[in-house]
């Protein structure tokens, strides 16, 4: 159980703290609303004010781990200079990295809800792929990709990354590969898009 006492007015903010350490330490099948009222030290009736259900609780850890992971790799990409496979480079391994410190958090980001409802994207999702895709064209617009349809490009990009983060957190690659992996795709994908076109 937590020792921080939340600000009145922060509770959900620390509920989701709470539940992405609960999410670390026993995975998604431990995480329940009362589990988190206890850790956060509130009645267990607390957590409904701002999820009523777990469903909405494990949507907004979700955005959440889009909002962070989209702000680590802009971060990764503009520390990463003006060259262009550098910043695809870069954002690759900000990715990667991230899915190997807290794959849990994304396996909630890239879930499918229960009942088989359509997954709508949220803010912090749209704007992460957003930004994936301005690099791309940024890259397309230096020549390091070819023209085409930077959306194709993206999905394909970010299907390659999640392969690798899959492997890496189910234990089929080790851990101390993961960085050079994703550049090793990112080369393979610069050079598979000139030469096919994409």
């Amino acid at each position: 159980m937590t020792t921080r006492p939340y600000h009145h007015g922060h509770l959900r903010t620390t509920l989701l703290a709470e539940a992405e350490r609960a999410l670390r330490e026993d995975g998604v099948d431990g995480l329940s609303l009362r589990e988190l009222a206890r850790r956060a030290g509130v009645s267990h009736a607390a957590p409904r004010r701002h999820f009523p259900d777990r469903q909405a609780l494990l949507d907004a850890l979700g955005e959440a781990g889009f909002v962070r992971l989209g702000d680590e790799m802009l971060g990764a990409v503009a520390d990463a200079g003006p060259e262009r496979e550098t910043r695809l480079r870069a954002m690759a391994v900000a990715y990667v990295r991230f899915a190997v410190r807290d794959s849990a958090l994304l396996d909630v980001m890239f879930a499918k809800k229960k009942g088989g409802e359509p997954v709508e994207m949220g803010e912090g999702a749209l704007r992460l792929f957003a930004a994936v895709g301005e690099v791309i064209r940024e890259a397309q617009a230096a020549g390091v990709l070819p023209a085409g349809d930077p959306e194709r490009l993206r999905l394909l990009l970010v299907a390659m990354l999640q392969g690798i983060a899959v492997l890496v957190t189910s234990g089929r690659a080790p851990v101390g590969l993961a960085d050079s992996l994703a550049a090793d795709a990112v080369a393979l994908f610069t050079g598979a898009a000139e030469q096919t076109g994409m």
